[in-house]
Order: structure tokens, then C-alpha cells, then sequence
């Protein structure tokens, strides 16, 4: 990785920050890093989405007494069709006619799970650093996952699931800081959309595991033991050194440096210095930024406030979306493993093509065009008959496609938005907003029941709501990151400002 060296050696002559510049923007070191981390997205994506599995739809009859009814109040017990589940959640704890929205229910409160997962271990990881954080976060999801798979109570399930979802949610931000921490500015944008490259894979793989283990209990067991690898992390992921260093451990954050940069062939002697020098200008300049926003600065100014709203709707639209209409997929006719592992195949592709549209076409309308591209499959589906199942499933997985676009963008069009003081409390806030989408979708996706165009219609008609929103959202590619509260204010208004007054220029001649 010679052209690496070199590159770093240019990038060392211009770069302001002591710690970056100390490890480099990208080198084997950063690669080894992630190569590490990226695959605990594998077991993000199995958790998350095996509950389409786990409790799908299955047809079933009375059993007490054949001639009644299935839901008649006469029938005790029924019979299950285990053509393609050998068992499920469905039939092992009888979740049927007044208990069937359990299944539903129980993957609304793993969802839950996640959104406290992420509060609670960003807390952690901001108190104890990133790793300590992370390697509890992967024990925990180990225990509960296993357990999960062995219990023989469907709310002791639900409990064990709602752990393993606040440990899946503790992975997820524990992780992504690290990468983002590490990776130098030029490459974060890159990185910010690989990161979500394995759950993808993992979302495919899902599949796989489910066509070969068709008892539930295998496969719950099958996606959580996998964790055990990732007990390795103990010893092969680094601190961060930026937290090293914000938390007062300079000696911490030179020691992880200099191992990076001898792993990237950089020169270390000066190391040292460099960032004892870095620590003594931080302490001179702490009382300047001693004032830090919080959640409530999001909303006290009119243009702040709007972006705010907007952003959060799109995250919003990401969560109910994304998990919705995948779960809408195993709700819709045809092979259930074809369905799923097809719409997960197409997801990679919608992911890699984020790239370019972000580099190409800016944020703002490389989301337009996901959020548009989703609401439209959607709704298309609304006029095709149900018995169309392989065009029913081609749409949706279009829709699919259009979200994996928009969750990566959505995650730097924020970071770039939201000013420095108050980055960390967006991201979260809206990161947040998008669990409620996402333990919503449940319901929705098996709204089916109701009137089969219902679920479509409102997958389809929320992603286009949400593209108009970022009509209103200024463009952020190319654009210095706003700093404080002021620029966040000003970030958008001054854009337009400056058409307007060129508008009047030109009027005048």
C-alpha cells in the first residue's frame, strides 16, 4: 500500500489536526481496524430482521373440533402447515386469532430495544471510552441471544430479545464512532457508506441460514452464537485515541498513535510532542468552548428548528420504510427465502450506487431521488392484484433498493448539517426518531389483513412526504461544517439570501 504512504506523507504537510495527522487519513492500520469491527453489522442486520423467520405468517385450522371456526371461541387448540416452517413462534406458543399481534408486538419492543441500546451505550461509550463499551455490548448480545433460543416462555423470549436488541444497539453506535473517529476527513464519507455494506450481506445471508434451519429455536441459536467470535474484540480493537485524548489520557492516545502509525509507515518521533503540544492548547482554549448545546438548541431558532424537523422526518421515513417494507416482503406471496434473499441481493448495489450519487449529485437530491424512487415502487403496488406475487415482490424490493440509498445519505447529510456543538444530540435525536419508525413498521407491514393495498399505500406515500421535506434543506457537499450554534442558524438562509439579492441585481439591469 505504497500509494497510501505517499498520500498520507502529503496529507501530514496540510492537516491542522495533531491526531489525525499523527495516524494518518488512511493507511493498513485504519483498514485492519475496520476489517475487525465492520463484520458486528452481520448480527445487527440477523437480529433485526430474523423476525421474519422466526414468526411468519402461517396457515393454520382448529384442531379441538374441525367443523368450527379457527378463531371460534370453541376451538383450544389448532394445527399448523409445516410445509415451510418446520416450527415457529407462531406455533409453538399458539400466536393466533386474539394473540396474533404478540408476534408483532414482540418485534416493536426489540425495536425499542435497539433505541435504548443506542442511548444508553453512547452514554457509556462517551464516560468510558469506545471499546470497554462495545465489548460488553457483544457479550451481552451473546447470553441473551443463546438464551433467547433455549427459554420455554414466549415473554421470557421477549425479555431476552429486548437485551439483545439494546446490546445490537450498543454495538451499532459504539462501532460507528470508532470507524468515524479514525477515519481521516477524506475518507469518512466513503466509510460512512461501506459501514453498511456487511448488513447487507448480512440481511442476504439471513436467507440462507433460515432455508437450512427450519426450527426456529436452530436458527435464533445459529445467528447469536456468531457473537463468540467477536469476544476477540477485547483484544484486537484499539481505543479510540481522539477519546484518549479528550478524556485526559495523552499518554493512552500516543501509545494507540504510534502503533497506527508504524503500521501506516509514518514517521512517530515527533508524535508525542505534538499532541502534548495539541493538550496544552486545548486547556488554554477550554473556557472559549466550554458552552456545549444540547437538544433544546435544535428547536430555539426558526431555520434551526426547520432543519431539525425535516431531517428527523427523514429518518423517520428511513426507520418505518427500511424495516417496513422488508417485512412487508415476507408478508407477500411467493417463496418466502427467494423474496427475501432477491430483495437483500438488491440492497448492495442500492448501497454501493450511494456513493456515487452522493460524490456526483450532492445530498440533497441523491435523497430526493431515493425517497421518490421508494414512494412510487411502493404505491405502484397498491394497483396490482395480491395474486401477482413476483411483481408484487419486484416493487417492493425497488423500494428497497431506493432505502438503502437513503439511510447511508441521511446519516452524513445530518452529520453535515447539525453544527459541531449540537452534532452528537442531532444525530442521536434523529437516530432516535427513526427507532419509532422502525417499531411501527411491524404493524404496518401486517396491515395487509385489512385491505391489501394498506400497507403499500402508506410505505409509498411517507418516503415521497419526506422527499418534499428536503426540498427545504440546504446542500450541504462542498460546504464548510458549521461550527456553532450561529452557523447552524445561518447554514441555508444565507444561501438564499444571496440569490435573492442577486435576483434584485439582475433586476436592476
Amino acid at each position: 500500500m505504497k500509494f497510501a504512504a505517499k498520500k498520507e506523507e502529503s496529507d501530514r504537510k496540510w492537516s491542522l489536526d495533531p491526531i489525525q495527522r499523527a495516524m494518518g487519513q488512511l493507511g493498513w492500520w485504519h483498514i485492519l481496524v475496520c476489517a475487525v469491527v465492520f463484520p458486528l453489522k452481520f448480527p445487527v442486520a440477523w437480529h433485526q430482521m430474523s423476525i421474519i423467520f422466526l414468526g411468519p405468517s402461517v396457515n393454520y385450522t382448529c384442531a379441538s373440533d374441525p367443523s368450527l371456526d379457527r378463531c371460534d371461541a370453541g376451538c383450544t387448540s389448532w394445527t399448523y402447515d409445516n410445509s415451510t416452517f418446520a416450527t415457529t413462534l407462531t406455533s409453538e406458543w399458539d400466536l393466533v386469532c386474539g394473540n396474533a399481534n404478540l408476534v408483532k408486538l414482540s418485534q416493536t419492543i426489540f425495536m425499542f430495544g435497539i433505541l435504548v441500546g443506542g442511548v444508553v451505550f453512547g452514554s457509556l461509550a462517551d464516560k468510558y471510552g469506545r471499546r470497554p463499551p462495545l465489548v460488553i455490548a457483544v457479550i451481552i448480545q451473546l447470553v441473551t441471544g443463546v438464551g433467547a433460543a433455549v427459554i420455554g416462555s414466549f415473554w421470557v423470549f421477549v425479555v431476552l430479545r429486548f437485551l439483545t436488541a439494546v446490546a445490537t444497539g450498543g454495538t451499532m453506535v459504539t462501532s460507528f464512532v470508532l470507524v468515524m473517529e479514525i477515519i481521516g476527513p477524506k475518507w469518512r464519507e466513503l466509510f460512512s457508506v461501506l459501514y453498511q455494506i456487511p448488513f447487507n450481506l448480512g440481511h442476504l445471508t439471513l436467507a440462507g441460514f433460515a432455508y437450512f434451519l427450519r426450527e426456529w429455536r436452530q436458527l435464533q441459536f445459529a445467528l447469536s452464537i456468531f457473537s463468540v467470535l467477536m469476544l476477540s474484540y477485547y483484544w484486537l480493537v484499539p481505543e479510540s485515541p481522539r477519546y484518549l485524548f479528550t478524556s485526559g489520557n495523552v499518554d493512552g492516545a500516543v501509545t494507540v498513535l504510534e502503533q497506527a502509525a508504524k503500521r501506516n509507515k509514518l514517521p512517530t518521533d515527533t508524535i508525542r510532542n505534538d499532541i502534548e503540544q495539541y493538550a496544552k492548547e486545548k486547556t488554554r482554549n477550554a473556557s472559549a468552548n466550554a458552552s456545549k448545546g444540547n437538544v433544546l438548541d435544535l428547536f430555539r431558532t426558526p431555520n434551526m428548528r426547520a432543519k431539525t424537523l425535516y431531517m428527523c422526518f427523514n429518518w423517520f421515513v428511513c426507520g418505518l420504510a427500511f424495516f417496513g417494507v422488508a417485512q412487508y416482503i415476507g408478508h407477500a406471496g411467493g417463496d418466502i427465502y427467494t423474496n427475501v434473499a432477491i430483495s437483500a441481493a438488491l440492497e448492495l448495489p442500492g448501497t454501493l450506487l450511494c456513493i456515487y450519487m452522493m460524490k456526483a449529485y450532492g445530498r440533497k437530491k441523491t435523497l430526493i431521488f431515493s425517497n421518490t424512487l421508494t414512494g412510487i415502487s411502493m404505491l405502484a403496488i397498491a394497483f396490482v392484484p395480491s395474486s401477482a406475487s413476483a411483481l408484487n415482490v419486484g416493487l417492493a424490493s425497488v423500494g428497497l433498493i431506493g432505502m438503502s440509498i437513503s439511510f447511508p445519505t441521511v446519516y452524513l447529510y445530518a452529520g453535515e448539517l447539525f453544527p459541531t456543538v449540537v452534532r452528537n444530540v442531532g444525530i442521536g435525536t434523529a437516530s432516535m426518531i427513526a427507532r419509532f419508525g422502525s417499531m411501527i413498521a411491524p404493524f404496518v407491514a401486517g396491515m395487509g389483513s385489512i385491505a391489501y393495498w394498506l400497507p403499500p399505500c402508506i410505505f409509498g406515500l411517507v418516503p415521497l412526504v419526506g422527499a418534499f421535506c428536503v426540498f427545504f434543506l440546504p446542500e450541504t457537499q462542498g460546504h464548510p461544517l458549521p461550527e456553532t450554534l450561529e452557523d447552524g442558524e445561518n447554514f441555508g438562509k444565507r444561501h438564499t439570501a444571496a440569490s435573492g439579492a442577486a435576483g434584485v441585481e439582475n433586476g436592476k439591469h
